[in-house]
């Protein structure tokens, strides 16, 4: 297949939302959303969405039916240290592989929990993967994503989920090639949210991820807009650049 067929081509994901919380009502899962945006600005399309129980026949239907008639399939939940997160067992299931430990995680895991305790056997559960499986970075708490197959196993917390879409940004084959533009400031993410989300809802095919940090005793952010055309980032960045300075804020071309 040429370059242009695979640019003009529609590629599809579908997301399963894994956890009893989400089915309970107790808990609102708000990756939906997050991870739609995100794959609209890789050039893939979310075509459909299941959310199942924490019951690994459940898991494993719906893993084997939404990853064969699309091109992508990630999952939320269930990935976490305790005994009820099954979802690495059942999808290793569903694809007919054995689990096992990911050395590299291990590794991870051991610096991460090197001052908060150390890798306890509850902790050590979150390097289990099903086997030829590789990692997706983690940057916020440490435990790995995992990518096997045409398969993308995440976690259910929406920020951690946010982080690891972050680390995969520009590897899935897709539509158009992501072009991005950065911007950084001195200012605290949360003062500039709604600013943000304007912004963000005024630019279709245009995703802002927002990096805050803490430097030299001043919190500040840095801004990157993304989409697959140069032209829409180039609009965006120039409004929210606007938007930014006309509330006071000087910006950082390139990023602080």
């Amino acid at each position: 297949m040429s370059t242009t067929e695979n640019r003009e081509r529609t590629w599809t994901a579908a997301l399963a939302v894994i956890g009893d919380e989400i089915l309970s009502g107790r808990t609102q899962d708000k990756n939906i959303a997050q991870l739609a945006t995100w794959l609209n600005v890789q050039g893939i399309r979310l075509v459909e969405v299941r959310v199942v129980p924490d019951r690994e026949d459940a898991i494993v239907e719906a893993v084997n039916g939404l990853r064969a008639r699309n091109d992508y399939l990630f999952t939320t939940g269930g990935i976490g240290p305790t005994h009820d997160d099954i979802t690495v067992d059942a999808i290793a299931a569903a694809l007919g592989v054995a689990v096992v430990e990911h050395p590299e995680a291990i590794a991870v895991l051991e610096r991460h929990y090197a001052t908060r305790g150390g890798l306890t056997d509850a902790r050590r559960r979150m390097a289990r993967v099903p086997a030829g499986a590789s990692l997706i970075e983690n940057r916020v708490s440490g435990a790995p994503g995992i990518h096997v197959e045409n398969v993308f196993i995440m976690a259910g917390v929406p920020h951690i989920t946010a982080g690891m879409l972050d680390a995969l940004t520009g590897t899935l084959e897709g539509g158009r090639p992501v072009v991005s533009a950065t911007i950084g400031c001195w200012v605290a993410e949360s003062e500039v949210a709604d600013l943000l989300r304007t912004t963000e809802k005024a630019h279709e095919g245009v995703a802002i991820g927002s990096y805050p940090f803490f430097r030299e005793g001043r919190t500040g952010a840095n801004f990157v807009v993304r989409s697959p055309d140069q032209a829409l980032v180039d609009a965006c960045m120039a409004d929210l650049t606007a938007a930014l300075e006309a509330s006071g804020r000087e910006v950082a071309a390139g990023g602080i």
